[in-house]
């Protein structure tokens, strides 16, 4: 089955918002087979609005759209629905009740705006909003789906998971079996990867689809396979996953898609072990990767963002001479930061990263994208230099990756 997204807002369009809506719901569609044809967004505008429904409905079964329904006079999305359906707003007063419920929960008086939240398009199929006062509708026309949800990402995700997804699967359910496997790599580029595997990836059965995802440090391979027969799809990608992981070895460190925190997070508690970080050039960076995964509070002690020489020499115990004699940017200096943050906190594992994060900075003997980053696990310390890019923010991100991989090759090897 095939869809389309549409994602409404002039302030998607001059940047003012990111558009996280779009992502989430193309991967929640492929997860369940519903290939996404295209994604298109368009602003507060009516006659665009009227052309991209025409044109989406001429091309998919289904088309999803967010935003533009909210209470003030630039969200039109509901009046042009209306128009392009020939029908119009009639009070619909179980979607009251919703809002009254919703605010009197909050403790606040519905004023007339929020009151028109309830005027919905009468020749639709209307669907509760559990976690806004937009309403959701469904419309059909000639076999095809369009269903209209808020543009807020929380209330578009809980409609999408609870109600949307369920009752697009019911209505275009086909027996096909879909298969998804996911493998992250690292100590690759794109390109590298794909030569280093080129023979592996000729010979996957014509079921299968690869796609590269690249990322700072990162390679994820998602292996995509359609079958009407699930025994032979599963028996195909083991074979396939087998001689993967010949190939690769321990450059796979992740098969699944979970995110570099997630995964150290599981290693972490797995061996029942605690974990803290001490970064210059990475800026809370790596803390943000450890503590965006639920229940990291079980591992994670806590971090110590020394970007200024006094805090690495005052808070983690760097020496001074070291830093006068060596620079912040040293194998001396990371391991006397990784060092600190392990003895001031407790935690069994530990990281540290100094760097040049760019654009300036640099020097001959340490061109921006020189990061030294440490290890500490038990009483084994492990440094390295890296010399990555010249792009700050791809700099950071490698170089929290690299110091999470190093510690997590220290937490398997471990005895």
């Amino acid at each position: 089955m095939k869809t389309e997204i549409i994602t409404i807002g002039d302030e998607l369009l001059i940047g003012q918002v990111v558009d996280t809506n779009s992502a989430w719901m193309a991967k929640e569609l492929n997860k369940i087979g519903f290939d996404v044809f295209r994604i298109t967004t368009i602003g507060d505008e009516r006659e665009e609005l009227l052309e991209a429904f025409e044109a989406a409905l001429s091309r998919v079964d289904a088309v999803l759209v967010t935003g533009g329904i909210g209470p003030t006079n630039d969200d039109i999305t509901k009046k042009t629905l209306c128009e392009f359906f020939k029908t119009e707003l009639v009070f619909n007063e179980s979607v009251l009740r919703n809002i009254e419920e919703m605010f009197a929960h909050r403790n606040m008086s519905i004023n007339e705006l929020t009151r028109g939240q309830a005027n919905v398009p009468k020749d639709c199929i209307v669907i509760p909003n559990t976690a806004g006062t937009a309403p959701i509708t469904w419309f059909e026309r000639g076999g095809k789906v369009l269903v209209s949800m808020p543009g807020v990402p929380f209330e578009m995700k809980t409609v999408m998971t609870n109600e949307v997804l369920p009752r697009l699967q019911a209505k275009y359910a086909k027996d096909i079996h879909i298969l998804h496997r996911t493998y992250s790599v690292k100590n690759y580029s794109e390109s590298g990867l794909a030569m280093h595997i080129a023979e592996w990836e000729s010979a996957l059965p014509d079921f299968f689809r690869l796609a590269y995802l690249p990322a700072p440090g990162i390679v994820r391979l998602r292996l995509t396979g359609r079958s009407e027969d699930w025994d032979t799809l599963v028996a195909a990608a083991d074979e396939a996953e087998v001689w993967l992981k010949e190939l690769l070895g321990e450059s796979i460190f992740e098969s699944s898609d979970a995110p570099i925190g997630e995964f150290i997070g599981a290693l972490l508690k797995k061996q029942g072990l605690t974990f803290a970080s001490a970064e210059s050039c990475t800026g809370g960076y790596i803390a943000h990767l450890i503590t965006a995964v639920a229940g990291s509070s079980a591992y994670y002690k806590g971090g110590v963002v020394a970007y200024a020489n006094e805090v690495k020499q005052n808070v983690l115990g760097v020496s001074e001479s070291d830093l006068i004699e060596h620079g912040a940017v040293s194998e001396q200096v990371v391991r006397q930061m990784v060092e600190g943050v392990a003895r001031i906190t407790g935690a069994d594992v530990a990281v540290a990263t100094t760097g040049v994060a760019g654009p300036d900075g640099g020097t001959p003997e340490k061109p921006v994208g020189t990061v030294w980053i440490a290890a500490k696990v038990g009483d084994k310390i492990r440094a390295e230099r890296f010399r990555f890019g010249a792009q700050r923010e791809a700099n950071i991100q490698r170089s929290a990756n690299a110091a999470l991989f190093m510690a997590a090759e220290m937490i398997q090897k471990r005895k």
